[in-house]
């Protein structure tokens, strides 16, 4: 198995039982993520409960809660959205900090690109959902949420370069 960690603050964000596609010349991981139940399993034993006299719910605390299976697996923490310039801000502060633990080769393709996933991500800002690691550091990688058209799971992105794979 693998676990793709922050490079910058070591969260695990993301694992290979998700897959995911590269878009915006290979920056930027689009990865699907489903609604999922957890909780109050209902389990029929047998019994008749009014004919013993107990209640329906009698003893049971557990409620069905419904979640996003990354945000749930890997502890994302939402953060507020954020406008245009604090965006902005956030992107210069992360590109200063990413690249210089970015191989030599991987620092030019990152700059070269980097632009070209910003200008996506901020074509849908209005639609992001924004999410930090366990961890809840300040300088991590943001992790955005949207829906597409017409869908009713989310599609996450994650920076690519800002990950670090993990052999479990």
């Amino acid at each position: 198995m693998l676990v793709y960690q922050d490079l910058l603050t070591g969260d695990e964000l993301l694992s290979d039982s998700f897959p995911y596609k590269e878009i915006e010349n290979g920056m930027l991981w689009e990865v699907e993520g489903k609604w999922v139940v957890q909780g109050a399993v209902n389990v029929d034993i047998g019994a008749n409960p009014s004919a013993e006299g107990g209640e329906e719910d009698e003893g049971v605390d557990d409620q069905a809660v419904k979640v996003v299976d990354i945000v749930d697996t890997f502890r994302l923490q939402e953060q507020p959205a954020f406008d245009k310039k604090q965006f902005v801000t956030y992107m210069k502060r992360y590109i200063k900090l990413l690249t210089p633990k970015l191989e030599t080769e991987k620092q030019e393709l990152f700059k070269k690109h980097i632009e070209g996933a910003t200008k996506f991500l901020l074509s849908k800002l209005k639609d992001l959902q924004f999410f930090v690691g366990e961890s809840m550091h300040d300088d991590g990688s943001l992790v955005f949420a949207y829906y597409k058209d017409g869908a009713t799971d989310p599609t996450f992105v994650y920076f690519a370069y800002g990950l670090k794979e993990i052999k479990c």
